[in-house]
């Protein structure tokens, strides 16, 4: 299932995907407005309304979003950087959340910004010191995400949180697909980054170097995960710059395709 969260007229409302149509299109699709929230027990309405009729949000607002770093070997070598041993996590906070069709404002702070496409998990329910077995139990679903980061920021300051938390630096969508599995994922599906329709990123989930179950394990180790929070699992190789005006669009095969536009800041 696909799982979408939407305005129309004002309110907020979760809604099931339903048809399918052209890649990164909303024609021939329609929402089956959901009764409740993705995180219980829920039920279809049975009330349908174009996706073209509605404003896509972020499919999630996550308490927090943690983020793998380095996670494909390929990526790591061309920003000159060693393959970390075990997981290396950082974060980024809520309000770098935006949804697709959302921009994202060039930070005044930087020169250098560049887009990471990657695969973004969706916790389903709250959990702690997740043993491997039992990671697939705890995922409602997966994403696409864009790791927006101010290179420039990155290279100069010993943390991140400025160069990879700022405002709109976390472009998540278009909705949640519930049905992937970690089996598929670690078998290999496609990530692609295009800027202006001009494919800068392409690579698959199989070049991970740490498993969606590794980095699940390593982070519920230390702190709660709450439903809503987003794990990102790393980019592949060809990240590079972008400039106001451009269009960056992240496609996952079995996902959909996320898209956002640089505009400059105020």
């Amino acid at each position: 299932m696909r799982i979408a969260r939407f305005s129309i007229d004002g309110n907020v409302a979760f809604g099931a995907v339903e048809g399918e149509g052209p890649p990164g299109s909303t024609d021939g699709l329609v929402l089956d407005i959901i009764k409740g929230i993705p995180f219980s027990d829920f039920e279809l309405s049975g009330t349908k309304v174009p996706l073209s009729k509605v404003r896509l949000l972020p499919p999630v607002l996550p308490n927090k979003v943690v983020a793998f770093g380095r996670n494909y070997a390929e990526h790591a070598k061309e920003l000159g950087n060693e393959v970390p041993d075990a997981p290396f996590a950082f974060f980024k906070p809520s309000t770098s959340v935006i949804g697709s069709g959302d921009e994202i404002a060039y930070p005044s702070f930087s020169n250098e910004l560049h887009h990471e496409a990657e695969l973004a998990v969706v916790i389903g329910r709250m959990c702690r010191e997740v043993p491997r077995e039992r990671v697939k139990d705890v995922i409602l679903g997966y994403t696409c995400a864009n790791d927006v980061t101010a290179r420039d920021v990155q290279k100069r300051e010993k943390q991140w949180a400025r160069a990879k938390g700022f405002d709109n630096s976390c472009p998540l969508g278009p909705w949640v697909e519930t049905d992937l599995d970690l089996a598929a994922i670690a078998e290999g599906i496609t990530i692609q980054c295009t800027v202006n329709g001009l494919q800068r990123q392409l690579g698959s989930t199989s070049e991970m170097i740490h498993s969606i179950e590794d980095l699940i394990v390593n982070i519920t180790e230390a702190m709660t995960l709450l439903p809503g929070d987003v794990i990102l699992t790393g980019t592949p190789a060809g990240v590079g710059p972008l400039s106001a005006g451009d269009e960056v669009a992240v496609t996952i095969e079995g996902i959909g395709t996320l898209t956002n536009k640089v505009i400059k800041r105020g």
